[in-house]
Order: C-alpha cells, then structure tokens, then sequence
C-alpha cells in the first residue's frame, strides 16, 4: 500500500512540474506578454497532475476500469476547458471543438494503454497453456490494434478537418495546419511509432501493424484534400520503427521470472 501512495506522489509531481513548465514556456508566448497569469499556470499544473495520474495502472475489473476513467476524463475535460477559456474566452462553440478533440486524443490514449494490458493478458493465458501459438503473420495479435489504426489514421484526420472548417470560417487564415503539417508530421508518426513500441514489447514483430496503418490512411486520399500518399508512409514508417524497437526491448530487457 505505501509503494502504491509513493507511485501516486510521484506521478502527480512528475505532472504537476511539467505543468508548470509548460506554462512557464508557453503561456507567455501564447498570452503575448512577459508576465505568466497565476490562474492559468495553477490550471497548467492542475492538467499536469491530472494527466501524471492517467499513467497508474489500469483497475482488476471492468466496472472499476469504467469508473475510474470516466472521473478521470470529467476532471481532466473540466481544466481544460477552463484553461481553453483563459486564452480564447467563453466561445462555447470553440470550447466544445476544443473538449472533442481532447476528447478523441483521450480516447486514443486510453485505448493504446488498454491495448497493452489486454495483451499482456493474451500473453499469460498463452504461459498457462490456454491459448495457441502466433498466428500466421501475427494477425491475431494485431487485432487488438485495430480500433486505434482506425482512429489515427481515419478518425483524427477527419476530426481535424471538419475543425479547421470550422475555424476558418469567416477567417483570413487559409492554410490548414493541422490537416496538412502537424498530423501528418507529428499526429500520425508518434501515435504509430509509441503503439508500435507497444506491440513490440509484447507481441515482438507483427508486419501487419504498419501494413494496417498505411493501408487504413488510404481512404483519405479521396476524402480530403490535404491528403498524400506519402503521409501513409508517415504512419507506417514510424510504426515499423517502433514494432521492430519494442521487439529489440523484448530480447534486451528479459522480464522477471525469466532469469
């Protein structure tokens, strides 16, 4: 119980400081001023706090898991709009863009990190003789996978666009820099490389993840029209990266009882 209360206090202070830097860095140069606003640096390391907290263990039971993350996402959702509100004021209608896409981040998130503990799952089924070996390829493996390949590579791309829609309208700023640099530069590449790590470190090699990520980009092609078909490489480039990397963590980094 004491070394669960110590993971609690030092995850809430590994958030709350990089709250607080963030808002240190950031804040200023957003507000346009020198000076740092105390209510919104106090909601900076409130986030981080809440978000350091996002990083314990999942709960045994479903009923507990579903509680947890409902309350965790209501106090999470409730400082961000309140700090949205600080830079942009009570625009309820860019706030509730704004809590969608944190919603879907969130989601994102939570569905990555439960992805992981399903498998590990998998993995101790497969230790006490109750579950086959790899499939062909590894696509059952995969699997699991699939949810957050389609709302990376289909779900956000489309969010991102229906906002900048929004954003635009009526306004002077017509280059789509959500759409056409930070998904495809930033969105697509880490959330394809940090899940591909993740099924690396449990699965080891499973060439149909970075398959999946390229091939679920596709459709955007059509949809929208800040797509390319190089951003496809984007997300399966660096999903590749991140398989074979977790898989290089599995053979490094043995885990106990494996000694």
């Amino acid at each position: 119980m004491r070394e669960d209360r110590w993971a609690w206090l030092v995850r809430m202070l590994a958030g709350g400081g990089a709250g607080l830097l963030a808002a240190l860095i950031f804040v200023p140069y957003f507000m346009d001023t020198r000076l740092v606003n105390p209510v919104m640096c106090l909601l900076c390391v409130a986030l981080g706090v809440a978000a350091g907290l996002a990083t314990l263990p999942f709960a045994d039971d479903g009923k507990s898991l579903l509680l947890r993350s409902g309350a965790h996402f209501a106090v999470t959702s409730a400082l961000f709009v309140l700090l949205m509100a600080q830079f942009y004021g009570w625009w309820w209608e860019g706030l509730l863009l704004l809590e969608g896409m944190l919603a879907l981040l969130y989601a994102l998130i939570w569905l990555g990190r439960w992805i992981g503990w399903y498998m590990e799952v998998m993995q101790l089924r497969t230790l006490l003789g109750l579950d086959a070996g790899p499939s062909p390829l590894k696509w059952r493996e995969t699997l699991p996978y699939a949810p957050f390949v389609l709302l990376l590579c289909d779900g956000l791309p489309l969010l991102l666009r229906w906002a900048e829609h929004e954003i635009q309208r009526g306004s002077i700023l017509e280059l789509p820099v959500l759409s056409a640099l930070i998904l495809p530069f930033v969105l697509l590449p880490a959330g394809g490389f940090f899940a591909g790590v993740s099924l690396g470190k449990r699965q080891g090699v499973c060439p149909l993840y970075p398959l999946a990520c390229f091939v679920c980009y596709l459709p955007m092609l059509s949809l929208l029209s800040t797509a390319e078909l190089f951003h496809g490489f984007l997300a399966a480039v660096p999903a590749l990266a991140g398989n074979v990397l977790g898989w290089m963590y599995r053979r490094a980094v043995p885990k106990r009882g494996d000694a």
